[in-house]
């Protein structure tokens, strides 16, 4: 779907990886279905590419109706660092303004990197604590049931309290 929409696009693969921020043969390997980028790379490519993320995933076979199960989803590392937390989403499809996706954060997983989009983030936590982070107001600690959101243009970053599991719903509103 990436080399579909840079072609499209008119996009050099070189000038696609730069506005990505990524390499160009790490670009190549996800075109080819080599490597399957992590959630940040995934908005960065749909941001230069001036799409939502879910035009980059396959379509879903019913467009009305989607039902995913306790053991599906496609799974999406929070980073690019092995360690990385790995989210399930549960709804990121093409041509929607909306993203869910789930992550069952264990501690020493990696979830501080600072990550920036489009839109409306909302962050909703079912267990745990976690501490978002944002920059220019601070950090606010959640607990279960607590919610917070914020314009995804502000650059936030996640961290575990004290390194004890949390059970997250991150969701994204695109502008369309």
């Amino acid at each position: 779907m990436v080399r579909e929409l840079r072609e499209k696009s008119g996009l050099s693969m070189r000038e696609l990886a730069k506005r990505a921020g990524i390499s160009q043969p790490f670009l190549s390997q996800i075109e080819r279905g080599v490597s399957a980028p992590s959630m940040v790379t995934t908005y960065r490519l749909a941001t230069a590419l001036g799409v939502t993320p879910g035009d980059l995933l396959p379509a879903p076979e019913s467009e009305r109706v989607t039902v995913v199960r306790a053991d599906e989803g496609l799974r999406l590392p929070v980073g690019d660092r092995p360690d990385a937390a790995v989210g399930r989403a549960l709804h990121m499809r093409p041509n929607s303004p909306l993203e869910v996706i789930e992550y069952l954060v264990e501690p020493g997983q990696f979830i501080g990197g600072w990550f920036e989009s489009t839109g409306v983030t909302g962050v909703y936590v079912v267990s745990g604590q976690l501490e978002v982070e944002l920059v220019g107001v601070g950090r606010i600690r959640l607990g279960p049931r607590d919610f917070v959101d914020f314009p995804s243009t502000i650059r936030d970053r996640w961290h575990l309290v004290d390194n004890q599991p949390a059970h997250v719903l991150l969701v994204i509103a695109q502008p369309r």
